[in-house]
C-alpha cells in the first residue's frame, strides 16, 4: 500500500536532473512505495550518485550502480519479509531524488525503538533544506510503522559534519567508536550513534 507522508513546500526539482531545471516543485514522500524493476534501478542509481559526491552511505567513490547492488538487495529482502520499510521522495514528475530505510528491531527487549539507515538525498538538493525535511518524514513515518516506537537510532560516518546536520533536525550522539570506519589504507572515520526520542 502506497502511503503519502508529506510534501516539501517550494521546493524546485525536476524528473531529470533534480534541482537544475524546470518550474517550482514539491517533493512527495511515500512510505512503501511499489517495489518495481524501475524503482529498484532508481534506487541503485540514486545510492552510486550519492556516493560520488561524497556522501557517506556505505562506500567510498567512485561506485557504480552495480556496486551498491548487494547492499540493496539487503534492503529489498527486509521489505519483503517486513522487516524495512522504505520512506522514498519523489519529484512531482515521479524521480526518486531521497530514501531513509526504518529497520524494526530484532533484539526482543529492543522492539520499542527503529534504525533509521541509508539517508540519502540527491546531491543537487542538498543545502536547501530538503535534507532536514527528508528527516522530518522518516521521524513522521516512524510513527505510522508502529505508534507505540519511541526512539529512532542511527549512525554516521565521523569527520563529514554530519554529527551537527543530525543534531539540527533533534537527534543527540549517543555513543562513538573511534577509527571503526576504514575508508583508505590508514584512513579511518569514527562510527558514530546518534538517537532521536519520539514523543
Amino acid at each position: 500500500m502506497h502511503e503519502p507522508v508529506g510534501a516539501a513546500r517550494g521546493r524546485t526539482a525536476d524528473g531529470g536532473e533534480p534541482g537544475r531545471d524546470g518550474g517550482p516543485g514539491r517533493l512527495r514522500y511515500v512510505l512503501d512505495p511499489a517495489v518495481t524493476p524501475a524503482l529498484r534501478e532508481e534506487l541503485a542509481r540514486l545510492w552510486a550518485e550519492v556516493v560520488n559526491a561524497g556522501g557517506a552511505v556505505g562506500f567510498v567513490p567512485p561506485v557504480t550502480a552495480e556496486d551498491v547492488q548487494p547492499a540493496l538487495r539487503s534492503h529489498l529482502v527486509g521489505m519483503a519479509d517486513g522487516t524495512t520499510r522504505l520512506l522514498a521522495a519523489f519529484t512531482e514528475r515521479g524521480r526518486l531524488v531521497g530514501t531513509a530505510f526504518l529497520v524494526r528491531n530484532g533484539h526482543a527487549l529492543m522492539r520499542h525503538w527503529l534504525w533509521l539507515r541509508t539517508v540519502m538525498l540527491h546531491p543537487a538538493l542538498q543545502g536547501r533544506g530538503a535534507g532536514r525535511e527528508l528527516m522530518a518524514a522518516a521521524a513522521s513515518a516512524a510513527h505510522r510503522v508502529d505508534p507505540a516506537v519511541t526512539g529512532i537510532r542511527l549512525t554516521c560516518r565521523g569527520g563529514l559534519g554530519l554529527e551537527r546536520f543530525y543534531g539540527a533536525c533533534g537527534y543527540r550522539e549517543v555513543g562513538r567508536v573511534p577509527g571503526a570506519i576504514k575508508v583508505a589504507e590508514g584512513e579511518f572515520r569514527d562510527d558514530v550513534t546518534l538517537w532521536l526520542p519520539l514523543g
